[in-house]
């Protein structure tokens, strides 16, 4: 078993008693997001994790480029994907987008956004749960006067129990065998393999990421990936999965932000969470570093943020619905849907659609409370 990076012996002092204005809880894309947009306040800033910053990948790690270029990631891309694939049993159509994705190393993405979180501070802590006016860790209470949880879908600070297989989540596994083919990200769409899910593979620099995810908890997916890689000739090796979020949730809750997939941010059908962990993120700190800067309490913060994530619920429920009926319809029709939606002027529309639900361009905007609402409020 792996021994993961995190302090020990004379290294793991105890935390109680530390006072900070900030304390993020989780150190991958969404926590790090939000400390990103306090780099520049005066505040104290502390980001804790179980892990090592960069450590523990759970995801394809795959993001639209032009969210990766705006917030100044591109030396951690790996491969750029111009076009996705999606074949079911009865055929596959090529769908070149209007914007590309890229593959990513996920350890180095995360230390490039650590190094533009200026001086916030950074520990390893297992986050245990939510006490008055702080947050009890396996190092001590730590007290803080604001508290984002960015912890993943276990939503740890939330006083109502969260878990798998009763709660809102798809699960996902795959595997990363050394492998140099592929330039498409492929979707494979085939009841042989899941039944209500999909398989994919993304091609990242001489590895090969295939996986399978499934709609439904209960399903077990390791036996389907094994199968999936069989298929594509690569070896089942470095397996890496985790359950994700398909439904939108409470943003806030006890004084506490909730962001990412803490917050269900991930978008259901596609299970897309590291743009929306940016996205939110984003706008999580924007509202916190107004809160800093004394320009607003918090109860306002708090409301302003719950508010902003809410506004994009109509997207979330559309997408949900996809997600619970396109993989009910007949095989052959669903093939047919997939044909008419590779014509060009359609992949362009609801490609760029897709994209401006969360759109790069927020990455560059003013304070999220200042800004007009994106297109999802309205879908």
């Amino acid at each position: 078993m792996a021994v993961r990076a995190t302090a020990r012996g004379s290294e793991r002092t105890d935390l109680g008693g530390t006072e900070v204005d900030v304390l993020i809880c989780g150190a991958s894309f969404a926590g790090l997001a939000v400390a990103r947009e306090l780099a520049n306040s005066a505040a104290r800033v502390l980001v804790v994790d179980r892990y090592e910053i960069g450590e523990r990948a759970t995801s394809a790690c795959a993001a639209p480029t032009p969210w990766l270029l705006a917030l100044g990631l591109e030396r951690s891309i790996r491969q750029e994907i111009p076009a996705m694939s999606f074949a079911t049993p009865h055929g596959r159509w090529r769908y070149p987008l209007p914007w590309s994705w890229s593959s990513f190393d996920y350890r180095q993405l995360c230390q490039e956004l650590w190094r533009q979180c200026g001086q916030a501070r950074f520990e390893t802590a297992k986050v245990e749960s939510l006490v008055e006016g702080g947050v009890k860790t396996d190092r001590g209470i730590i007290r803080a006067g604001v508290i984002v949880d960015a912890l993943g879908w276990r939503r740890v600070l939330d006083r109502e129990g969260y878990q798998p297989p009763d709660a809102p989540l798809s699960r996902g596994l795959e595997v990363h065998p050394h492998d140099d083919r592929g330039e498409d990200l492929d979707i494979w769409i085939d009841r042989s393999l899941v039944g209500r899910g999909y398989g994919w593979s993304v091609p990242a620099g001489g590895e090969r990421r295939v996986g399978i995810g499934s709609y439904l908890p209960r399903d077990h997916v390791r036996e389907p990936v094994v199968e999936l890689a069989s298929r594509l000739d690569c070896d089942a090796v470095n397996y890496q999965g985790n359950w994700f979020p398909h439904r939108l949730r409470d943003a806030t809750g006890d004084q506490v932000f909730f962001v990412g997939d803490s917050a269900g941010h991930c978008v259901p059908l596609s299970g897309e969470g590291i743009r929306p962990a940016f996205y939110f993120g984003i706008a999580c700190g924007r509202e916190i570093r107004a809160v800093l800067a004394g320009k607003q309490p918090l109860a306002e913060a708090l409301v302003k943020y719950r508010d902003f994530s809410s506004s994009h619920s109509r997207f979330y429920s559309l997408t949900l619905l996809l997600q619970q009926l396109l993989p009910a319809l007949p095989p052959r029709v669903l093939s047919a849907f997939l044909s008419v939606m590779s014509r060009p002027w359609v992949v362009r529309r609801a490609f760029g659609w897709y994209l401006n639900q969360a759109s790069p361009s927020f990455a560059d905007a003013g304070s999220a409370s200042e800004i007009q609402q994106p297109v999802a409020a309205g879908v």
